[in-house]
């Protein structure tokens, strides 16, 4: 009986863990797949660099690695099918755990993580960093990112 009980216990603290951390693995997706389809193209390098994330983070440790692409898969295609909406959906994905600066702090360490993987300097890749220290309320300077030396970009809606 102990063992079913023990069982039961494991298997009900596993599911409590996915729970809490599924916003965390949701928001890691989503500023991963900003980041990576920024220039147009997701890359193997870049998805062998999430996969290394995906081992590396405790939290993200309760969740199959299958899961995890597959979320970052669907929030890249969302982002490349209909980008302004696909962008929106990704910060509103990020939003609730943006309180935590620990956790926006990791969040924005994924990304630059995946900057660094193809060894040259994406621009587009690091302006939506940029963003998404923003939104994080995080400097960019904090990542080695100078805002100052990028381009000046035009308004969209200019």
């Amino acid at each position: 009986m102990a063992g079913v009980l023990d069982t039961l216990t494991s298997i009900y603290r596993e599911q409590m863990a996915r729970h809490e951390n599924r916003p965390f693995l949701e928001a890691v997706m989503s500023a991963a797949a900003l980041v990576c389809a920024a220039d147009g193209q997701v890359t193997f390098p870049e998805r062998m660099r999430l996969d290394q994330i995906l081992e590396a983070i405790r939290q993200l440790e309760v969740f199959d690695p299958h899961e995890a692409v597959d979320l970052f898969n669907d929030y890249t295609a969302e982002i490349q099918a209909d980008p302004k909406a696909g962008r929106e959906a990704a910060f509103q994905r990020i939003e609730p755990v943006a309180d935590n600066p620990e956790t926006a702090s990791l969040i924005l360490r994924v990304c630059m993580g995946i900057l660094e993987v193809e060894g040259e300097d994406n621009l587009t890749e690091q302006i939506e960093i940029v963003s998404l220290c923003s939104r994080l309320g995080i400097e960019p300077k904090e990542l080695g990112l100078y805002v100052d030396d990028l381009p000046n970009i035009p308004d969209e809606k200019a």
